[in-house]
């Protein structure tokens, strides 16, 4: 889908740009009205739909000008790619769960096999960090399986767990399955503060006031969404896979908080602060002390 309407104001960059980001109800309510050419001074965009897992390959393969990405993959790009201060999805009681057929031990998962939808994902950080003190002696095989198959999986016996993410934690319960953990618990428990999940990279060589004017486009974007959310509503209902949309709202009242509009001190610090500790486990690469700053 390409949106290459541009409503005149504030002089943006000359060309269109390239973004990428998730089908999910969060995300097509945060870039709706940029997408459709209604925030004033804003670059065209030329849109591409892809889950998480595959644009976080196409941010290190460096294809695109945009892009929404896991926070879990942010270390291995940003040579590349500045983290915009915006438009991305950090919060609270909105961690991963780590489900099962009604184990309630974390015990249990030692040695067991756990589906996760990536391994170079915040989700799967935020896993690990939790295993790391929560299961003794660590859990055995993880698998990579598509997100939709997880819940599948665990209620079919093929895996011991599965992590999850988004919209599972309104309906895992329609598998018969059982919380043992919820990540982001664990996470806010032991550092007060909000769960990093999915960032917006912006390509360095754009240049300074390029960067700039992607970050108060997207910032103005999600303003215009809480506005008048009902102007979003056929944008995100087309693309939210059958999705109820009573679950699209919940999804995005979860999803889309004061963090999507400016990350602050407190987002920058979670932030630093999972990979700093992801970094300390071996599970991404150190951040140099510069490696977030904007632009």
């Amino acid at each position: 889908m390409s949106a290459h309407t541009h409503v005149p104001g504030r002089r943006a960059p000359d060309r269109t740009v390239s973004i990428a980001y998730s089908p999910c109800p969060n995300d097509t309510f945060v870039f709706d009205a940029w997408a459709h050419g209604r925030v004033p001074g804003a670059p065209p965009l030329d849109v591409t739909f892809a889950d998480i897992d595959v644009t976080n390959g196409m941010a290190q393969r460096g294809e695109l000008d945009v892009l929404k990405i896991s926070y879990g993959v942010l270390p291995w790009v940003l040579d590349e790619y500045a983290l915009l201060p915006c438009g991305g999805a950090l919060g609270r009681g909105c961690g991963p769960l780590v489900l099962t057929r009604g184990e309630t031990d974390a015990a249990a998962l030692h040695g067991g096999t756990v589906a996760v939808p990536s391994e170079r994902s915040t989700a799967y950080l935020l896993f690990r960090l939790w295993a790391a003190e929560e299961v003794p002696g660590d859990v055995g095989e993880v698998v990579v399986l598509p997100f939709h198959e997880i819940m599948p999986a665990v209620r079919d016996g093929r895996v011991d767990a599965g992590l999850v993410i988004h919209e599972a934690r309104f309906t895992y319960q329609r598998y018969g399955l059982h919380k043992l953990a919820d990540m982001g618990e664990h996470w806010e428990n032991t550092t007060r503060l909000p769960i990093p999940l999915g960032a917006i990279v912006a390509r360095r060589s754009l240049g300074t006031e390029t960067l700039l004017s992607l970050a108060e486009a997207a910032r103005a974007s999600v303003r215009m969404a809480w506005e008048d959310p009902e102007a979003s509503r056929p944008y995100v209902l087309e693309h939210a896979q059958e999705m109820d949309p009573a679950v699209a709202d919940q999804h995005i009242g979860l999803y889309v908080n004061e963090f999507t509009a400016d990350l602050g001190d407190d987002g920058i610090a979670a932030v630093r602060g999972l990979l700093t500790r992801a970094a300390a486990e071996g599970l991404v690469p150190p951040l140099t002390d510069d490696a977030l700053r904007f632009p």
